[in-house]
Order: structure tokens, then sequence, then C-alpha cells
């Protein structure tokens, strides 16, 4: 939905749903998101946030299927605004972990995934349009080591194709790489120094321009209008950057925020043997719950819950904040609670000065939850999420 005094478009992330296949982001659009919109916007124009694997993307190079896609947007209103790029493959209802970052940036099969994912927007968003396309942070961080060139490379090289895609359809694509705990790019302060050594200097205006046919000048001008940066607020909070700060310091090296993702963590102020029990039901088998430990010497990572629990006692009395996105309507949780003031924060900030034009929530765990914290269905738990962040930007 548009949102009033310039504060961009709100959304929420189809990956919330089972879209593998062409058929069941169909479904997802007609079934759920239908009824989301309903809910939030009634007959207004309802701006969606897209999602599509490798396989529903192959599929949709059928014309009548992409038509089909095109008639059913329509015909409910949706507007393409944003697309998830980040996940490649399933992504629900097996193991996902460490694997949602395949392909990663150091392979071409990342490369031409983004790109068909922006011929696709391109195609389905009106001209004179902005989207941005959300995508990994180069990849897992242990797999990083003597890629960082190849890995930049290979973004330019995406850069390229959405730079001659605008100047051919009207529709300016925006690939935001979305930082997150155990990959690459983690931190804002790291994104920073990619950005300043490989991707925003002379030597990428250079590579970019080789590729484009655009002028040096031109080419730097035109990166950060199709390159910058997804901010996941659920990914920040975990990783205990300072809301203000962290936007701060992205405004400086002049790194756009093209998307911002609405999401909040687990915080558990001070673990205790009751925290760590409750702690239990969170440790499920499908996605990685990166945990970022503050104890008396310093920051410490853990790369997934499991581990952390299973260091049991020793770690009474740290703070922990967990990658496990819960409903941002809760902020209470029992033994613990969520990161949602620090998400309040950030809303409050957009608030006053905008962050994006995008902002989507993206609790995408529904289905591993504990069924404590769901609703009678997920298109009510995402209203509820809508009507939280409604209240935070109005404020």
């Amino acid at each position: 939905m548009k949102l009033p005094h310039g504060l961009g478009h709100l959304t929420y992330c189809l990956n919330i749903h089972a879209t593998q296949t062409c058929a069941e982001v169909m479904s997802a659009l007609t079934g759920p998101a239908a009824e989301v919109k309903a809910v939030v916007a009634g007959d207004a124009a309802f701006a969606i946030g897209l999602r599509f694997s490798g396989e529903a993307l192959e599929e949709l190079a059928d014309p009548a299927k992409r038509a089909a896609l095109k008639s059913v947007l329509d015909q409910h209103g949706f507007e393409a605004v944003t697309v998830n790029g980040f996940p490649y493959g399933r992504f629900h209802g097996t193991r996902v972990k460490e694997e949602a970052y395949q392909p990663d940036w150091r392979s071409e099969e990342r490369v031409r995934y983004t790109n068909a994912l922006a011929d696709l927007m391109a195609d389905l968003a009106p001209a004179g349009n902005i989207v941005s396309l959300s995508t990994v942070p180069g990849t897992f961080k242990p797999l990083a080591v003597g890629a960082e060139s190849q890995i930049a490379d290979n973004i330019l090289r995406s850069v390229a194709h959405l730079m001659a895609l605008e100047a051919r359809t009207g529709v300016r694509i925006a690939l935001a790489i979305e930082p997150e705990p155990a990959c690459f790019i983690e931190t804002v302060a790291e994104a920073v120094a990619f950005f300043e050594t490989h991707l925003f200097g002379a030597a990428a205006a250079a590579w970019v321009a080789a590729l484009s046919g655009l002028s040096e000048e031109e080419a730097a001008r035109s990166l950060p209008r199709h390159l910058g940066l997804c901010y996941d607020v659920c990914h920040a909070a975990v990783e205990y950057e300072d809301p203000a700060g962290s936007l701060a310091v992205l405004r400086a090296a002049g790194i756009p925020v093209h998307k911002l993702q609405l999401s909040a963590a687990l915080l558990i102020p001070e673990v205790t043997a009751q925290a760590r029990q409750a702690l239990g039901a969170y440790a499920e088998p499908t996605y990685l719950h990166q945990v970022i430990r503050r104890t008396a010497d310093g920051l410490k990572n853990e790369l997934d819950l499991p581990d952390a629990l299973a260091r049991g006692a020793e770690t009474d009395g740290e703070e922990w904040r967990v990658h496990f996105h819960v409903p941002v309507f809760i902020r209470d949780l029992g033994a613990f609670s969520s990161t949602r003031d620090f998400l309040a924060e950030i809303l409050a900030l957009h608030r006053t000065s905008p962050v994006s034009p995008h902002l989507e929530i993206e609790t995408y765990t529904w289905d591993v939850l504990p069924k404590g914290l769901r609703g009678a269905t997920v298109a009510e738990d995402i209203g509820r999420e809508f009507a939280w962040v409604l209240g935070e930007l109005t404020r």
C-alpha cells in the first residue's frame, strides 16, 4: 500500500507462503495475499513483495504463464514494487539452513537468476517505476575466503544488466544486498567496506562502463541508482547495530537502502536455565537461527541456536540475540522478549526522515513458530503485523 507523506510503499513478502512453483505463486496471490489485501487495503491498489524460486522463474519463461501472472496481479489490484531474490530453492517444508545462500554470488547461476528476475519485474511493473530486488550478501561466510573480487565482479555484471534494462524498458531495478549474520556481509561496517573497496570505487565504475557502454562518470552516477542495501531490521538487531547510527553511516557512505525489511528477532536479556529451556521450542530444523552472544569478552557468534544451547550453563548471565523472525506485534515472549523496540526505533526514524521507498514485512517463520504465537490463519497474523506497523508510522 502507498503510505502518505512520502513514506513509500508498505507490503509483505510472498516468501511467507510456499512459492516454489508457478502454481504455488498463483495460489498464494489469489488466496492469502488477496485476503490480506482485503483487510489492509480494501479495493485500493496494494503493493506486493513477490518471490519466485529458480523453478518458478523458469516456468514463467512460458508466455502463457507470464500472461496469467500479469492477469492475476491486475485483477487483484497488486502492484509489483519489490521482489525477494534471496532464496533460490525450496524455502518451506524442507531443511533450508545454509543452503538458503546457494547459488551465491561466486556463481554464474546467481547472475543468471538475478538478471532473469529483473527481466520479469520489468515486464510486470509500469515504465517509470522503481523496483527493488533483494539478494544474498555475497555468500555464506566460510565460503567467501579469496572470493571477494569474484563476488564483486558478478554483482557488477548484474548491475550493468539493470542499467541496460532501464534504458530499454523505463523500469529501474535496484539490487539490494541484504546483510545477514554468518554471511560474507553481515554488518553495516562490512557493507560499507565492501562497497567502498569493490562496488562504488573508480575501478567498479570503469568495469561497469566497459560492460554497459556508459562513460565512467555516467556509470559512477548510475551505480547507487541500481545498487544498495536491503536493511533487514531483524538481522541488524541480532548484530547489535545502533538503529540511528547504522543508518547515518550508510547515508554518509552514499549507500542507499533500496528496501527496508521489517522484522524482529529473539532477545534474551539474561540467559538462565529457564530461558534455555524455553528456547528449545525455537531450535527447529528448517532455518538457520544464528546467535550472537554478548559475553564478558565481547560478542561471540554461534552458527545456529542448537550450537548455543549446547554450551549449557556456561552461558548463563549472557545476553543473546537470535536470528528467528517473530511476529512484529509481539514484544513479550514469556521467558524472554523480541527486538521489537529496535524495529519501533527504525520506524520512528523512517517517519521523520524516510529510509527507503519500500518497506516489507517479512515474518517467514509462521510454519515453524511455537503454536502459541500463531493466530487462526496466516492472513490474520499478517493483518495484525500491518496494523502494528501502521500504528508506529502514524504516531
